[in-house]
């Protein structure tokens, strides 16, 4: 199969294989104009971070502590005091659940609205038959422009050679995926660079239009397999963003001042959140942030699954991997920024910020002091565009284990996304075949 990253570097394109993109914001129900979307891979605890349950038994009462947060009623972990000074801003939705305690079957049904059981590495391998994840049906609905419509960092999520499906466009077709700086199974690659590659001038750049003219022999007999729909698209808008500066300069973090880095976090999740911001700032539809951890062994790691006991990460505790440097202190350092950062800049109400995993955790603490796998409950959180900040949505019971008002769906949380942004849930979009599928079988909450 030819792949449009070895296409495009083999052109000298880097890493511009390019979905739709887009140049105003849609306009529609919502008055977002863009998305942040974190992405806890791994399932965080709920019952330690956003629902503590201090009256729990000994065995299912976390260890962390709740504390105040400037919201009257809400309290959040004592390992989030920055985010609990902005919880004004914050709705926590604590009523999400799904049936599955598998990460490939959940992160399917969080980021496509479907829920597909048969989810196992490595039959997960991501596949044109897939339903379009929220990337897609974001880039399906939006205009094209000087910039991609959905971008995806650090990498999608994946590993062990299995690129998880429910991370692409699906049968919506290429010109619909993510830009992805970094293939999800090569954990120790450098991101391909922005800019043309040195020995690539801008005059032999604009002269190879008439190399990608030559392939159009080559792609249509490809094309009657489907393998390369979409491609000379790409071509174009990669060709178009690599000349752009404004593009180029989007992924430029050293143009921030030393004092705003240090706020975020100098490490590689407060380089996302800024970089997060910067995208949306230049007008990236949705940003799709998957929080993970590459060991010095190179060794990637989906560290919000705290089940304790992980070999590649020292066999530590699930409550010592909560505590280390790759969980809660920078979630809670480069979330909290992100926010200040967007209400500062008048960016917070038209940019819609989601926090979820694929699932949550398992009541009862195991013997590695850690939560195992548990889908029927899990606190996500939304901030921005047009969400009421100070607010609870949903409830569980006792033990954070079961949902016992307002319940949630995946499908309901995209439906939600898709209002904000002006995408009307009941948008009909078609496969392959030309079936009709709405963009979301789910129904806004009421938070906006």
């Amino acid at each position: 199969m030819l792949h449009r990253r070895d296409l495009m570097l083999g052109l000298g394109l880097g890493a511009m294989s390019l979905p739709r993109l887009l140049a105003s914001p849609r306009a529609g129900l919502g008055r977002a104009k863009s998305c942040i979307l974190i992405f806890l891979w791994g399932g965080p605890p709920q019952q330690d971070l956003f629902d503590l349950k201090p009256d729990a038994p000994v065995g299912i009462r976390s260890p962390f502590k709740s504390i105040a947060t400037n919201v009257p009623g809400i309290t959040f972990s004592d390992r989030l005091p920055r985010l609990a000074q902005n919880a004004d801003k914050l709705c926590v939705v604590r009523s999400v659940s799904h049936p599955s305690n598998e990460h490939e079957a959940g992160v399917f049904h969080m980021l496509t609205g479907r829920p597909n059981p048969s989810l196992r590495v490595p039959m997960n391998q991501r596949k044109r038959s897939d339903f379009p994840n929220i990337a897609g049906v974001i880039s399906r609905f939006s205009p094209t422009g000087p910039l991609p419509a959905a971008v995806t960092v650090p990498q999608p999520i994946g590993h062990d050679g299995t690129t998880y499906s429910g991370t692409y466009a699906g049968w919506l077709g290429p010109q619909h995926d993510p830009l992805e700086i970094k293939a999800a199974h090569r954990a120790k690659d450098e991101p391909v660079p922005l800019a043309p590659h040195p020995e690539v001038g801008i005059e032999r750049l604009l002269a190879r239009r008439a190399l990608l003219n030559r392939l159009e022999t080559t792609e249509r007999a490809l094309q009657r397999a489907g393998a390369t729909s979409g491609l000379n698209e790409f071509h174009e808008q990669a060709l178009r963003m690599v000349l752009s500066p404004a593009a180029r300069l989007a992924f430029d973090l050293d143009r921030e001042p030393p004092t705003l880095r240090e706020r975020y976090g100098r490490n590689p999740y407060g380089d996302c959140f800024l970089l997060s911001r910067r995208l949306v700032e230049a007008g990236v539809r949705l940003v799709t942030f998957n929080w993970l951890y590459v060991t010095p062994t190179g060794v990637l790691s989906n560290v919000w699954d705290n089940h304790g006991g992980t070999g590649a990460l020292g066999g530590i505790t699930g409550y010592a991997m909560l505590d280390a440097p790759y969980c809660c202190p920078p979630l809670d350092r480069g979330l909290s920024a992100l926010l200040e950062d967007l209400h500062i800049r008048g960016l917070l109400d038209q940019t819609l910020v989601m926090v979820m995993g694929e699932m949550g955790r398992t009541p009862k603490i195991n013997a590695t002091a850690g939560r195992d796998h548990w889908g029927a409950a899990q606190s996500v959180l939304l901030a921005g565009g047009g969400v009421r900040g100070g607010q609870v949505y949903g409830a569980t019971d006792a033990q954070a284990a079961f949902v016992k008002d307002r319940p949630v769906k995946p499908e309901d949380l995209l439906a939600t996304a898709y209002t904000a942004l002006g995408i009307a849930p009941e948008g009909e979009m078609h496969d392959r075949e030309g079936r009709p599928y709405r963009a979301s079988e789910g129904r806004a909450i009421d938070v906006f």
